[in-house]
């Protein structure tokens, strides 16, 4: 099957998932990508710029088979602006993130233009994939609440035309290689995401003061993507544990990132918006015992009610949780006895989410659009 896939942000998941799959597939790919830049004028232009390039290709005599492309792009805009034999091919969206539902300081910064551009894109699609269920899910509810705002023509209707053609096939990721032995010293405890509100960095750091104010003997490691604006509370805690630091800011290389990942003895989530979870993914497959919240995607990913024993991976969401937690994970690393007799079993688990693995599937499933 030849592919035509089409990126408008080619940057982050959204990048990951397009080299991983297609570096893995059966299949072949044209991918046509713009670069991570100004996400807002990315899903207002893209679709002229990819049209454009694609009337061109089939001028040239390219032909294609379906059409694959993210959340990004305005796909029933596309199509309109596209010679007649690509209108007629499948199209596939995936859905990495939404604009209805991603998470926003005050809501009046929301541009429901956005939100409008993913129904439409989903309704133009043959197949709608989201990474999650929980994303599936939160995106529908939160779709029929916005139409219903409508003050007249409300297309209730689009909903469930979705819904019968929303399908859940997760993000992939990539080998990232054993972990060497331990190194002596105390609980490293990792912290690995975007440096924004909406992961509360602050519940974090909190529970970090109380272990300092306990006594117990910890290592951290702050990592992740910083923007324009990040929240105050990354200053005071650099201050604040600095005696504490092993890492802090983005890690300017897979490599070094990987290395983080494979330091640490837990991964730390404190999250209150997340579609998926990669780097929650990646840490496990490297090892490190996952401490998330019971909530979002998390527990899916995890596969909390398929797998036995994995309730331990998880606490209540709150900060008196989560410090609790780490008390206890910090004694056990004391011990020697983090992981018990089994020390391979996340790593078991998160293998499904390899390329190698993943890979085959999604071919499938494409191939039977």
């Amino acid at each position: 099957m030849n592919i035509l896939a089409l990126e408008p942000y080619y940057g982050g998941s959204h990048k990951a998932f397009i080299d991983g799959w297609s570096a893995v597939s059966r299949h072949s790919w044209t991918v046509f990508k713009l670069a991570p830049y100004k996400w807002k004028w990315r899903m207002r232009h893209s679709a002229i710029t990819f049209a454009d390039k694609v009337t061109q290709c089939v001028a040239e005599g390219q032909k294609w088979d379906l059409v694959f492309c993210s959340d990004m792009l305005n796909l029933a805009e596309f199509l309109g602006l596209v010679p007649q034999a690509v209108q007629k091919l499948p199209a596939v969206v995936y859905f990495h993130e939404n604009q209805l539902t991603y998470p926003v300081r005050f809501e009046s910064e929301r541009d429901y233009q956005f939100a409008m551009t993913n129904m439409t894109t989903a309704l133009a699609a043959k197949s709608v994939w989201f990474n999650s269920a929980f994303h599936r899910d939160t995106f529908l509810e939160a779709l029929e609440a916005f139409l219903g705002k409508m003050p007249d023509c409300q297309p209730i209707n689009a909903i469930e035309r979705i819904r019968g053609k929303a399908l859940v096939y997760p993000q992939g990721v990539n080998d990232v290689g054993k972990r060497s032995g331990r190194k002596d010293g105390p609980l490293r405890i990792l912290w690995a995401a975007r440096w924004e509100h909406d992961k509360n960095p602050e519940d974090f750091f909190e529970a970090l003061k109380a272990l300092k104010a306990g006594g117990v003997d910890f290592r951290v490691s702050v990592i992740g993507e910083q923007f324009r604006q990040v929240p105050e509370v990354f200053k005071w805690a650099q201050r604040y544990f600095a005696e504490h630091i092993d890492r802090w800011g983005y890690q300017e290389s897979r490599a070094e990132y990987e290395k983080a990942l494979k330091e640490a003895d837990v991964f730390v989530s404190t999250a209150g918006h997340e579609f998926f979870g990669i780097s929650a993914v990646e840490a496990g497959l490297a090892g490190a015992y996952p401490v998330l919240p019971k909530r979002l995607a998390y527990p899916e990913i995890i596969g909390l009610d398929e797998e036995e024993g994995t309730e331990e991976f998880f606490y209540d969401g709150s900060v008196t949780a989560l410090t609790d937690r780490l008390t206890v994970l910090a004694k056990r690393v004391e011990k020697g006895r983090l992981w018990g007799e089994d020390t391979g079993r996340i790593v078991r688990l998160m293998g499904r989410y390899e390329w190698d693995n993943l890979g085959g599937v999604l071919d499938q499933a494409i191939a039977k659009t």
